[in-house]
């Protein structure tokens, strides 16, 4: 919400000069990808380490697999888009001359 709020002229200038709808979700959508990508790349090593570390104290232990990586970065994944896309649509159908008169 803050981010679209921030580039509220740039999305009404791409508007008025054309782009689409689909376009605009998707520019405002590949940068918070980008940064939970790095996150889900960042975290799994030292969650792997972490919890491999907590396990270790544990008599009866279950082994950490890849899979269980997999899924937490693809939810991670999922929620970002349903969470970007719903802020993005609403922007990319606002008015654009709301946005641009506005100084």
């Amino acid at each position: 919400m803050f981010t679209t709020g921030q580039r509220a002229k740039e999305i009404g200038i791409r508007k008025v000069l054309g782009a689409s709808v689909t376009g605009i979700v998707r520019l405002i959508s590949a940068d918070f990808l980008k940064l939970v990508f790095v996150a889900i790349l960042l975290a799994s090593p030292l969650a792997w380490w972490m919890m491999n570390w907590w396990l270790d104290d544990y008599a009866y232990r279950i082994s950490l697999n890849l899979w269980m990586f997999v899924w937490a970065g693809a939810l991670a994944i999922l929620i970002t888009i349903c969470t970007i896309s719903f802020q993005a649509l609403r922007a990319a159908l606002a008015n654009p001359a709301t946005s641009l008169k506005t100084e």
